[in-house]
């Protein structure tokens, strides 16, 4: 951590502790030292874990730029610790009034993918800013203003690039050089930013002070929302005018988040609250862990345990049958019904779960039919799966009265769509590039992701929260795009099957797939990464046929997948804890006592 940073850390904890000597603590764990500062700052105010989320969010937008911010969208799960009650908003971005199923496919043949998203047309309308207002309004105990406060310094003041920051505007395929706005700021006179040099935004500080001064009318209306529509006009010059975007005033205007109650699934006695559709996060963590529940992956003398061939093979072939299930039939089921009720359940499951062979790897599965267990919804096979962005941005958070904010957030790809609104310093989301870029159906309607008005693409984005015996244990979530699901997946089995604390659980080397052809991504290159993935069990599992590990012998699990970070209760003294994740900066400040 930079010293300047550090130094800011260390007072807010310190005061934290003179503030707060006699209650107990509150926790934030965040993936950005200065960020946690920014909620913690909150909590030693005497604020709850809304107000700080909404402190952290904004943080977020100032030094982690590229993942997250007010052209957003996200899902701030909350629980409340006074009522029992866990509710969700969703402030997930909704494609414009003008939008069609056709849009990224205007001749019958896809757009080029880097095109299209780094163009206006790939911009929804944002919904962070609505999303956090509602959430402190429902809940919180600071004005909106008071929580931008800490991002208004940041932004004013600057601070100090870190190393991933400067390896994202580094490697950024473009995306801060192809708009003057966006180069200025992150590329002056032609130079990326390096780690250490010291970052200012007043153009984002003045944004967000119009903010504090008019709420979030100053965004959605005016002046503000006219240089939104206005640049997101802009579309790359090989698509011309079919590259623009579609959003308008009225779009803009008429922006509301949803509450939602959260999607609870059982695994082994725990039970766990996850995010519903738009989202296919907890749909599909679920259904993984729906599949796995008969083996026993945590029983090392029946050949299982963690990172064991066995316990690896189950956990990709679950992974491969549940993507394609969400390949077809998940999305916004506010504009096309989602099979909830079908997809999660236990006949339907066992049918699925009854395709996995023990010794080899299955044929590229296909979507089931949950239907007979769920009339809800028809079927329609996708075209083409859109890319997801490795980037976004988790943070867990809980005060000393129990409550609990577990909240993933993001701009879609790293720098989003690549546009910086002229004057305000903000990025805009890609995010309509979550839809099918080639319809699935004819009808806009038809298909549960092909693009249709004011519907939400759907997501990966999966916070989650863990119970055992009905009292809260746990809050996370990851970044990651598709790999969002498979980390959570694997902090869950670290935690439930495998016993570990929830550092350990983290920090341990994970898997993923997220398609159903299985291609494996995995990690255990790094040396915090315990215990491994060794070259034995890789190389049992290319005998069993598993494809993306290359030739036998050599070391192929080498990715870096998700950035989680959490929040828990000792169960042995009721103290909160957090835990945060070394794949980013990940950072922890405990508030009290």
């Amino acid at each position: 951590m930079p010293l300047l940073q550090y130094v800011y850390v260390l007072v807010l904890c310190l005061l934290s502790a003179a503030a707060l000597a006699a209650s107990p603590v509150g926790v934030v764990a965040v993936s950005h030292p200065a960020a946690a500062a920014a909620g913690a700052r909150m909590l030693a105010e005497g604020g709850n874990a809304i107000d700080a989320a909404a402190a952290v969010q904004f943080a977020l937008n100032v030094v982690e730029p590229q993942s997250s911010g007010i052209g957003g969208g996200g899902f701030m799960m909350v629980y409340l610790a006074k009522t029992g009650e866990t509710v969700i908003v969703d402030s997930r971005e909704r494609a414009p009034a003008h939008a069609r199923a056709d849009m990224f496919a205007p001749d019958g043949l896809p757009m080029s993918f880097a095109l299209a998203s780094t163009s206006g047309l790939a911009v929804g309308v944002p919904g962070t800013l609505r999303g956090v207002d509602l959430a402190l309004r429902r809940w919180g105990s600071k004005k909106l203003s008071a929580t931008l406060a800490p991002a208004i310094e940041l932004a004013e003041r600057g601070f100090r690039v870190n190393r991933f920051l400067a390896e994202d505007i580094l490697h950024d395929g473009g995306r801060t050089q192809w708009q003057p706005e966006t180069a200025a700021i992150f590329r002056p006179g032609g130079v990326p930013l390096a780690e250490g040099n010291w970052l200012v935004q007043p153009d984002l500080a003045k944004t967000l002070k119009r903010i504090a001064a008019r709420g979030p009318d100053a965004f959605y209306r005016g002046a503000l929302a006219r240089a939104i529509v206005q640049v997101q006009q802009r579309a790359r010059s090989e698509l011309g005018a079919a590259g623009r975007g579609r959003m308008t005033l009225a779009d803009l205007a008429h922006y509301q988040p949803a509450i939602r109650a959260p999607l609870i699934g059982h695994y082994r006695g725990w039970t766990l609250a996850g995010m519903p559709p738009p989202s296919s996060g907890g749909l599909t963590v679920m259904q993984i862990l729906g599949m796995l529940e008969p083996y026993p992956l945590g029983d090392s003398a029946q050949g299982y345990g963690f990172g064991s061939p066995k316990t690896l093979h189950l956990m990709i072939e679950a992974m491969r049958l549940a993507f394609a299930d969400r390949a077809v039939w998940m999305g916004d089921d506010d504009a096309v019904p989602v099979p909830r009720r079908g997809l999660l359940h236990r006949d339907y499951l066992a049918t699925r779960a009854a395709l996995i062979q023990p010794g080899q790897r299955m044929d590229t599965p296909q979507a089931g039919d949950p239907t007979p267990w769920d009339k809800t919804a028809i079927p329609a096979q996708p075209r083409r799966l859109p890319a997801e962005s490795p980037h976004t941005t988790h943070f867990s958070i809980v005060d000393r009265w129990g409550n609990v904010v577990s909240y993933t957030s993001t701009i879609e790809a790293t720098w989003g769509s690549g546009i910086t609104v002229p004057g305000h310093g903000f990025l805009l989301n890609n995010e309509l590039t979550d839809f099918n870029f080639l319809p699935a159906t004819d009808s806009a309607a038809g298909s549960a992701n092909d693009v249709a008005p004011g519907k939400r693409p759907r997501s990966s984005m999966a916070p989650t929260l863990l119970f055992k015996d009905g009292r809260f244990v746990a809050a996370y979530g990851s970044p990651g795009g598709a790999t969002i699901i498979n980390s959570v997946l694997n902090v869950t089995l670290n935690l439930i099957d495998h016993g570990m604390t929830m550092q350990q659980a983290i920090a341990a080397p994970r898997l993923s797939v997220t398609h159903a052809v299985g291609k494996v991504s995995c990690e255990g290159g790094q040396d915090f990464m315990r215990p491994g993935l060794g070259l034995a069990a890789q190389d049992a599992l290319r005998q069993l046929g598993h494809l993306g590990l290359g030739d036998a012998g050599t070391q192929a699990c080498l990715d870096s997948i998700g950035s989680v970070q959490a929040v828990e209760i000792d169960p042995a003294s009721g103290v909160p804890l957090g835990a945060a994740d070394p794949r980013r900066e990940g950072t922890v400040i405990q508030v009290g006592p």
